[in-house]
């Protein structure tokens, strides 16, 4: 009777470990499983959050985007403006120069009719007198007189006075005769046209002949 008991004892017992272990695996099979959705819930929230920078980024870029957009516009509108003003400022300056060279020439232009008139006058005096000396005179007051006109627009004779050193900015050497001596080699000896100089521009260079 011993033996039966202890036979259904050890059956029993084996029942019960078996059970056990079951119960162990579908406990390890639970946890397997939890760990699984939390990894993949883990996963899925990466997934949401990395998206969710990509979005920020996007939106970031395309901020950017849209502001450099709106400085280039206005970049391009000052540009435009500026090139506008230029243009005004050069036909601007183009008529105030166009009008200042015509002004110019019709001041110096009128200037001279006074000296016409002294001319004509002079032309008179001449046919209605014999007195050489008093025409003398007149013609002499009439060329200091437009001289002088000369002088008050800039115009002034270039020195070419005998003795003076050639120089080819200022004179032309029309020819070239043996200096009587040393001293006079490469000076001006005779002076066949006078120059001007238009404040420090050469209007005319002086025609000379020089010393060799």
């Amino acid at each position: 009777m011993k033996r039966k008991k202890s036979k259904y004892m050890d059956k029993n017992k084996n029942r019960d470990n078996e059970f056990d272990q079951q119960n162990l695996a579908d406990e390890e099979i639970s946890v397997n499983d939890i760990d699984n959705v939390s990894a993949e819930q883990q996963d899925e929230e990466a997934a949401k959050d990395m998206a969710n920078e990509e979005m920020q980024r996007a939106d970031e870029l395309q901020k950017q985007l849209d502001e450099t957009k709106a400085q280039l516009e206005k970049e391009k509108k000052e540009y435009l403006f500026l090139m506008a003003e230029f243009d005004n400022f050069r036909k601007r300056t183009l008529k105030e120069k166009s009008e200042l060279i015509k002004n110019g020439g019709e001041n110096a232009l009128k200037g001279l009719l006074p000296v016409v008139d002294d001319f004509e006058r002079s032309l008179d005096a001449i046919n209605a007198s014999e007195d050489a000396a008093s025409i003398k005179e007149g013609v002499e007051l009439i060329y200091n007189k437009f001289v002088k006109y000369l002088e008050q627009n800039g115009v002034k004779p270039i020195d070419s006075a005998p003795g003076t050193t050639f120089d080819t900015e200022l004179h032309e050497a029309v020819t070239m005769f043996p200096a009587p001596d040393e001293s006079q080699k490469g000076k001006v000896i005779d002076t066949v046209q006078k120059g001007y100089m238009l404040h420090d521009k050469v209007l005319r260079h002086a025609k000379v002949v020089v010393g060799q």
